[in-house]
């Protein structure tokens, strides 16, 4: 499909357009995080087990990033707005059933559900936005104005979360989907028009089985050992999930249409950007979940007030992911993601200090500083995956960029949580699995209670500290990797 007139204005209806398909983006990256600060009080309603928990806080963001890469080729063949509308159908019946699941078992499906319409949406919204907008520039803004409200998602879930629980039961952080889904699915069809390209093949669904599985399996493995120790089981169930993956990779090598095009990678701005949106995730996730149970559990703050603390730092990631298009423009995408990286890092290795006497100071600094870094993140993954594809393979490539997004923020709690957990495991006072349960112990001593909340800190600083390192040695990557200044090319050819 060719881009002509590249220079005419959009309309009001491609802008109206945008503000449509901003709703279920909005939702999706919202769901990934919104449970952080609900957490407590689902334990307290269901009584989930600690790896209950853990899947419950996870599964979401595995089904939509082993999915998203196949929903992207599904809509690039049969349509992107009819998947759209599937989806957000199906997001809406998930979130209904998440919020009067009786149990923890059924929560986990209907957030696995969830993910799985997750995983429609994200593509699918983003190949029609990028139709919408046909000068290049105007759909680099475009694309910002999507980023932001991706990362705006992120950020605000865990204060949505602590806003709704102030008020009514658990099932509220659910409910709160169905309103824009409504919204959504009558105005969609309105605005927005059916994008499909001709495509012989079909999604090659070993890939699809075999990418999940292995991913699962690999993280269950890694879970386990972390919060119980070593066994066969999660050894064995490590080694096949390591064994799928590699078989993954090798069968994308000789498929005509491959889930990942691993060509993409050889550009080395593509491929330090696709990183770029996968380890800030990591770290986001991880030590957003690990501060809110930090303020809970450790300080002893209410819901709400946690909430709030988390409100500078979610305004800086979301401003500064609507500037950095025009940014980038000046100062060149090796500045953007030095500057990404050694933000984030920085605002990592500012929660240090933070301890079991006090560190709200600390905590609210860091996610400021951080957010700078995240809001980058953000904004040039999802630029540079959809500018390096032809338009045909639009959908395809934002499956990418928002896989690299969505799989970093579930592997943030399943790596360096688990990591944390195994900080509490080996110097905790050996009670239960994790803080909350310790702390839920009938006649618990006091010299427990503080053993089990220092030992919580000490897996809080390391994670942020393994993260921190990581994030350095990506900014001299992008030093010496990145070009100067970016060059202008046309679409569809690589960076």
């Amino acid at each position: 499909m060719s881009r002509q007139h590249t220079h005419t204005p959009p309309g009001p209806r491609a802008w109206l357009g945008l503000l449509v398909i901003l709703g279920p983006v909005l939702l999706v990256s919202m769901d990934g995080s919104i449970l952080f600060l609900a957490m407590p009080r689902i334990s307290q309603a269901l009584t989930p087990t600690a790896g209950q928990a853990l899947w419950t806080l996870d599964i979401y963001g595995f089904a939509v990033g082993s999915l998203l890469i196949a929903f992207g080729n599904l809509g690039d063949r049969y349509g992107r707005l009819r998947l759209l509308l599937i989806g957000a159908a199906v997001f809406g019946a998930g979130s209904t059933a998440a919020a009067f699941a009786p149990g923890a078992e059924l929560l986990i499906v209907a957030r696995a559900l969830m993910g799985v319409a997750g995983a429609t949406l994200l593509p699918s919204a983003l190949a029609v936005l990028s139709e919408l907008f046909a000068d290049p520039r105007r759909r680099a803004q475009a694309i910002g104005v999507f980023a932001a409200a991706f990362a705006a998602g992120f950020a605000a879930g865990p204060v949505a979360g602590g806003v709704l629980l102030e008020r009514f039961w658990w099932g509220s952080v659910f409910l709160i989907n169905l309103p824009v889904i409504a919204l959504f699915l009558i105005f969609a069809p309105i605005l927005l028009r059916e994008v499909r390209t001709t495509r012989v093949g079909r999604v090659d669904v070993p890939s699809v089985v075999t990418s999940a599985a292995g991913l699962l399996l690999t993280i269950y493995a890694l879970k386990h050992a972390a919060a119980e120790g070593l066994s066969i089981v999660p050894v064995l169930a490590g080694a096949a999930g390591l064994g799928l993956l590699a078989w993954f990779g090798r069968r994308q090598r000789s498929l005509p249409q491959p889930l990942i095009d691993f060509s993409l990678f050889r550009d080395r701005v593509f491929t330090v950007a696709i990183v770029t949106g996968l380890l800030p995730l990591a770290a986001w996730s991880a030590t957003a979940y690990l501060s809110g149970v930090y303020l809970q559990s450790v300080l002893g703050l209410p819901v709400l007030d946690a909430a709030l603390l988390a409100l500078p730092g979610a305004v800086v990631l979301t401003v500064t992911c609507v500037v950095t298009p025009f940014v980038v423009e000046r100062v060149g995408k090796r500045a953007a993601l030095a500057v990404c990286h050694f933000s984030v890092a920085a605002g990592l290795l500012v929660l240090l200090p933070t301890a079991v006497t006090g560190g709200v100071g600390w905590y609210v600094a860091s996610t400021v500083v951080a957010g700078v870094g995240y809001g980058i993140s953000f904004s040039v993954v999802a630029d540079t995956a959809v500018g390096a594809v032809p338009p045909e393979r639009a959908g395809a490539a934002g499956a990418l960029a928002e896989t690299s997004n969505e799989i970093g923020n579930a592997l943030g709690i399943a790596l360096l949580g688990s990591l944390a957990a195994l900080v509490f495991r080996l110097q905790g006072p050996d009670l239960a699995p994790t803080l909350d349960e310790t702390l839920q112990l009938p006649a618990l001593v006091p010299a427990a209670v503080t053993q089990a909340r220092t030992s919580f800190v000490a897996g809080l600083h390391v994670a942020a500290a393994v993260a921190a390192v990581l994030h350095v040695v990506l900014g001299v990557v992008a030093l010496r990797r990145a070009p100067v200044r970016n060059v202008a090319r046309p679409v569809g050819q690589g960076l």
